[in-house]
């Protein structure tokens, strides 16, 4: 059976810090971060990396994280992804197919798909079986360079059409991201909106729980 990436409310999508220099002392971070508030999901993006060094992070990241219910996904490796044992895969577009991912991972793996502002992206992931469909940029962001710009036009076609989950992601905070809930996404993936977040991450994820408990 599948880790759970339900619907609805809203839950928190974390992404780690594109460069994480001494991993046995950040995951004290991670781990107090995780303490703030719900997070569903934690995926792992480090660029750059060999084989063997990108499996030795994954080996500190991923068991505080499950410990805590949190499903763990790599970026971009199903292979390395099954092989340190992630709960699943998130693939760009010009990553590994859908057909690669979901054979390296599993039937019980998550495979989630980035659609940049795509709906015909979506709709053709959706009917392959992605687990979920990542939308954006909706806001700019510093964490990757961005070519595409997603609206909320877009969440909101998305969700009263189907019903597999929808990821927004792009420069999201605590600030911004009211209007994104607001408009149906099932998922806020959040980087910089937590790591750099001015009174600390553990901080951040409360914030952002307030929001999505409509509190």
């Amino acid at each position: 059976m599948r880790p759970t990436i339900s619907k609805n409310p809203s839950r928190l999508y974390l992404v780690t810090p594109p460069l994480i220099e001494a991993p046995f002392k950040w995951v004290e971070t991670l781990a107090a971060t995780l303490d703030g508030g719900d997070v569903a999901c934690l995926q792992i993006r480090l660029k750059g990396l060999d084989d063997d060094a990108l499996a030795r992070i994954v080996d500190i990241l991923r068991p505080p994280a499950q410990q805590r219910g949190v499903a763990v996904l790599l970026n971009d490796r199903p292979d390395l992804a099954f092989e340190t044992g992630c709960d699943g895969v998130h693939i760009g577009q010009g990553d590994s197919s859908y057909a690669e991912a979901r054979k390296a991972v599993g039937a019980n793996g998550i495979v989630g798909v980035t659609c940049h502002a795509s709906r015909h992206l979506a709709m053709e992931a959706g009917e392959q079986g992605a687990d979920y469909v990542a939308f954006g940029a909706f806001f700019p962001t510093e964490t990757k360079e961005t070519e595409f710009h997603a609206d909320l036009d877009l969440l909101h076609w998305w969700t009263e059409l189907f019903t597999i989950p929808c990821v927004a992601i792009g420069g999201i905070t605590v600030n911004n991201c009211r209007p994104l809930v607001q408009a149906g996404a099932d998922f806020l993936a959040v980087c910089g909106g937590v790591w750099n977040h001015p009174d600390g991450p553990a901080a951040a994820v409360r914030n952002f729980n307030k929001i999505l408990t409509g509190e």
